[in-house]
């Protein structure tokens, strides 16, 4: 454990400085993101219970005592961003398999069940999408589609919901040209427009993980904060110091550690600093 009280020391060193860089690297052709959310109805998929927690998402339950950590992660992040006036937060890992994907699905299901908020979960891994696959979402379409001009942005997002709950979601889809497409301008008209059609939503993007290319980096400038998860006995110092160099601009509202086993079962499975 005392090496991720360091990596977490070191993750917190990240200054929380308003970027200044532009998106690099070869960018695809322009793409006009086509179809405003507000002029058609967006598709609305039911979720199940079963299926949610079979995949490790179980912040839609508030009883369900894995929720709580969650819930109390949920609420330092968004004292954070409502202080500084953030809507955007992303959430990446040094390497794959830190359990980003399942935190940032549990996090927006934590935020949607508070009555006066909502929430915009768009998957931008696009190297590895996952949430439509965790929340069971099957859909032929998603985020490539919208870059490439394919397919409507209302027509690519989805309403899920479960009991109560709803949340929008931006599907994703995979591509060997990802780190082309995340440093393109289409990615950059596609965030802006995101951002000016959901200003009332909190908006969380699922990021690749940092260190498995440039696909981050390209468009950290267009981040308003981060939440980096970290992997027990997986993530190394190095890699989280490596982390916080590129981080070094972005504000890091927390630093997770994921997947730490000494409590009881009983107790909640997910920890965090």
């Amino acid at each position: 454990m005392d090496q991720f009280k360091q990596a977490i020391s070191l993750a917190r060193e990240a200054a929380p400085l308003a970027p200044d860089r532009q998106p690099r690297g070869d960018q695809p052709h322009p793409t006009e993101v086509r179809g405003s959310p507000r002029e058609s109805r967006v598709k609305n998929l039911p979720l199940k219970a079963a299926y949610l927690e079979s995949m490790r998402i179980v912040s839609h339950n508030k009883d369900d005592l894995r929720a709580r950590s969650f819930d109390m992660l949920r609420t330092q992040v968004l004292q954070s961003m409502d202080a500084n006036g953030w809507q955007l937060l992303g959430v990446t890992s040094p390497t794959a398999g830190c359990g980003k994907t399942v935190t940032a699905c549990n996090l927006a299901l934590s935020i949607a069940r508070l009555p006066e908020r909502s929430v915009l979960l768009v998957d931008l891994d696009m190297r590895k999408p996952r949430i439509a696959e965790y929340l069971g979402i099957k859909r032929d379409f998603g985020l490539l589609g919208v870059l490439q001009g394919r397919q409507n942005l209302a027509e690519a997002i989805v309403q899920v919901g479960i009991e109560r709950e709803q949340l929008l979601v931006l599907p994703g889809e995979q591509t060997n040209a990802s780190s082309e497409w995340m440093a393109s301008s289409s990615m950059t008209t596609l965030i802006q427009t995101i951002k000016r059609d959901f200003r009332s939503r909190i908006i969380i993007l699922d990021l690749p993980p940092i260190l498995a290319g440039d696909d981050v980096l390209s468009i950290l400038p267009q981040l308003q904060s981060v939440l980096l998860i970290a992997e027990a006995g997986n993530s190394s110092v190095a890699e989280i110091k490596e982390c916080a160099k590129h981080l070094k601009d972005t504000p890091v509202v927390r630093v997770v550690v994921n997947k730490i086993t000494e409590r009881e079962p009983t107790s909640l499975y997910h920890e965090y600093y």
